[in-house]
């Protein structure tokens, strides 16, 4: 499982002109799944991003988690995240989990975030996305289940 996360102050995410997902200050999660991820993933994962200490305390040093803050997670779904470029000039995204497969584990890894206190907008599965954000700091992390 792979997940582009980016500290945030605001973010959305559009499809089909309705917004579908809007937070102000937290986590916006690009989430890949691939073809080899589990359940054990998918809590790896939640974990992690919802104690990952990328917030700044009133001393200005990054302490804090998305659950202390009290922020908000924006997740969307990203297969791209799995596109090989090695080879050729078109990505090969067959690492990527089948989309049936893909969004039962999302759907279950953003249920596994709301277990742990946090709200949670998504995108839609599959649909063509509007994506905007304000990137705080900037932070930007890759996180990877299996790295």
């Amino acid at each position: 499982m792979k997940v582009v996360a980016q500290r945030v102050s605001e973010g959305r995410v559009t499809a089909e002109g309705e917004v579908t997902g809007q937070i102000g200050r937290g986590l916006l999660l690009l989430v890949g799944i691939g073809q080899e991820d589990e359940e054990s993933d998918l809590v790896w994962m939640a974990d992690k991003l919802a104690g990952l200490r990328i917030f700044e305390d009133d001393g200005g040093k990054m302490n804090l988690s998305v659950q202390e803050i009290g922020g908000g997670i924006l997740s969307v779904s990203q297969f791209t995240l799995y596109g090989d470029c090695r080879k050729g000039r078109r990505p090969n995204f067959m690492g990527a989990a089948r989309p049936e497969k893909a969004e039962a584990m999302y759907d279950r890894f953003n249920a596994l975030l709301r277990e742990r206190g946090l709200t949670v907008e998504t995108g839609r599965f599959g649909a063509m996305m509007d994506v905007s954000l304000v990137n705080d700091g900037p932070v930007t992390l890759i996180v990877d289940s299996r790295a």
